[in-house]
């Protein structure tokens, strides 16, 4: 009797290939761990706990997965610059990274430059975070919207897509600009400068998204973000998980970086513990919760790999999208 590898639920025919743990840690074949433990440490956030065997089962397989993408692609482009007479610009592999606030993805995006970069045919991987192509404050409190900073109307998409086609297009350098999470605002005259990588990560809550046109009736061509992605990921937890991470970040927050004299949270360093989980419950419910149901949730069934985390913070399963 023939068996399908893997447990695939096709009753539902699904989109996605659905590996446990165990069947996607398989999957990492001979591929070394080049990461050591203190190199771990920097790259995780706050309140995250991402253990080395966590990145042996879970992310040495999808750095190997990723690099047999991207190398097809390096032995394409092989194919067509010879066809051209050499006239192509090899251009960056790009790879998005969507998910909540609070989910890891930053972690995650932060782990997988790690790893690619030490496979010899990308030695050179940026990492960028949609959160410099936010409006700046003063743009947001004029519009109304400083509550809603997260959601899709509060990004300059215009200037996002127009980096994103610079990068795309090849040229040799292109700027993105840089927020100051302890400022919680675009740093002004200040810009992260990325080089032709072999591989650039965007991280951003928003970066599946598709927006839509609505005071215009005509059907007209619209380009988005994720049009320029090779590969995409979608850091993917519970709601509750999700908000108990937020939760136990925000109390950390209000002992390190809340404390800062510069900081724009400095008002919430004094709470007490009840004080702020009421605030960071209120934060949650009255922003976060609502970007990420209405918003940040819909574009995951986009992602081309679904991370599923459980409550510590470990992926439980990989969902990778059929070809």
């Amino acid at each position: 009797m023939f068996q399908k590898p893997y447990d695939v639920v096709d009753t539902n025919y699904s989109p996605y290939i659905t590996f446990s743990r165990e069947e996607w840690r398989e999957l990492r074949a001979s591929t070394p761990l080049t990461l050591a433990e203190d190199e771990l440490k920097k790259l995780q956030g706050l309140n995250e706990h991402v253990s080395m065997q966590e990145v042996s089962d879970i992310y040495l397989p999808l750095s190997r997965l990723l690099n047999l993408y991207v190398e097809a692609t390096q032995e394409l482009y092989n194919a067509t610059s010879t066809f051209l007479g050499n006239r192509s610009k090899k251009v960056p592999y790009i790879i998005g990274v969507a998910g909540s606030v609070a989910v890891g993805k930053s972690t995650t995006s932060r782990i997988l430059q790690a790893l690619l970069a030490r496979w010899p045919n990308t030695p050179k991987v940026d990492l960028i975070t949609t959160d410099g192509f936010l409006y700046p404050n003063r743009t947001l409190e004029k519009r109304g919207i400083m509550k809603r900073k997260g959601f899709p109307e509060s990004y300059d998409i215009r200037r996002f897509i127009q980096f994103m086609a610079d990068v795309k297009s090849g040229l040799p350098e292109v700027k993105a600009p840089i927020y100051s999470h302890l400022a919680y605002d675009i740093l002004p005259n200040e810009h992260q400068v990325i080089r032709q990588p072999d591989i650039l990560i965007v991280e951003g809550l928003n970066v599946l998204q598709i927006t839509r046109d609505t005071n215009n009736s005509r059907a007209i061509p619209q380009v988005f973000v994720s049009d320029f992605f090779d590969f995409s990921i979608y850091v993917d937890a519970s709601e509750e998980d999700v908000q108990r991470w937020y939760v136990e970040r925000f109390k950390m927050l209000r002992n390190t970086a809340f404390q800062k004299p510069d900081s724009y949270f400095r008002r919430y360093a004094t709470l007490s513990d009840t004080e702020a989980v009421e605030t960071a419950l209120s934060i949650w419910k009255e922003i976060n919760s609502i970007n990420l149901v209405e918003n940040i949730l819909p574009t995951r069934s986009r992602a081309q790999l679904i991370l599923e985390k459980q409550a510590d913070h470990t992926t439980s399963s990989v969902k990778l999208r059929k070809l």
